[in-house]
């Protein structure tokens, strides 16, 4: 390849689905900051727009109005992370209410679309880990490397329990694994974008492995591509 072939070629892309809980997103940041790339929480993205639709009162079965909002949602990208109008998201989005809301509008096709351009413009030198349901299947089906993790159902909802326990939000693990094969049910099934494994995925099951061994796991697969 030519140096002006290398230079208009799109940055690489590690894409990491999975369902809920599978430590997807903690394993793409530590993965992002090992290689010095960015990173896309694209379910932050969902939850974003579920947050402000609860906020001003949108119903969630409402597609078209759910469609617009994405189109307008004044997101943006900096080197602190994702901004909503210039203000860093926090943890409000992290609420498992929230949670719940995204699943729900995240199978409706408007706002899979509304969503979708802001998603490819996380793409940026020198790379892009990106985490979510569809990344690899639909958002960037030419990423070099897809990975697929998961977990078993009880692992995902113990990690998920001890997270919201960690930051002082109640919860029950009994709640939390009813309220996660709901959504793995909707997740898989839906007919926009169902959770699959990208074809020549990287199949990694974590529910044996901590957190560095899980990374090192995605970039080992990295490094045998050739990166």
């Amino acid at each position: 390849m030519s140096a002006g072939a290398a230079a208009m070629a799109p940055a690489p892309v590690i894409a990491i689905d999975g369902p809920t809980a599978s430590g997807k997103g903690t394993v793409a940041l530590e993965v992002a900051r090992a290689l010095g790339w960015h990173m896309l929480d694209s379910g932050a993205l969902y939850r974003l727009l579920a947050w402000q639709a609860l906020g001003q009162g949108v119903a969630l079965d409402d597609a078209s109005a759910l469609g617009r909002l994405a189109e307008v949602l004044p997101l943006s990208y900096t080197d602190h992370g994702l901004m909503l109008a210039g203000r860093p998201v926090g943890d409000e989005i992290r609420q498992e209410a929230v949670g719940v809301a995204a699943s729900r509008i995240a199978a409706l096709g408007p706002v899979r679309q509304g969503l979708l351009a802001m998603q490819r413009a996380a793409r940026r030198p020198p790379g892009l880990v990106a985490d979510g349901r569809d990344m690899g299947t639909v958002v960037f089906p030419d990423a070099p490397l897809k990975i697929f993790l998961t977990a078993s159902a009880a692992s995902r909802a113990e990690r998920r329990y001890k997270q919201l326990i960690e930051k002082g939000i109640s919860a029950s693990l009994p709640g939390l694994l009813q309220d996660l094969l709901e959504r793995d049910a909707r997740d898989t099934h839906r007919a926009l974008s169902p959770l699959q494994a990208a074809e020549g995925a990287v199949a990694i099951d974590s529910t044996q492995l901590d957190i560095s061994q899980t990374v090192e796991r995605v970039l080992q697969a990295w490094r045998r591509q050739g990166g």
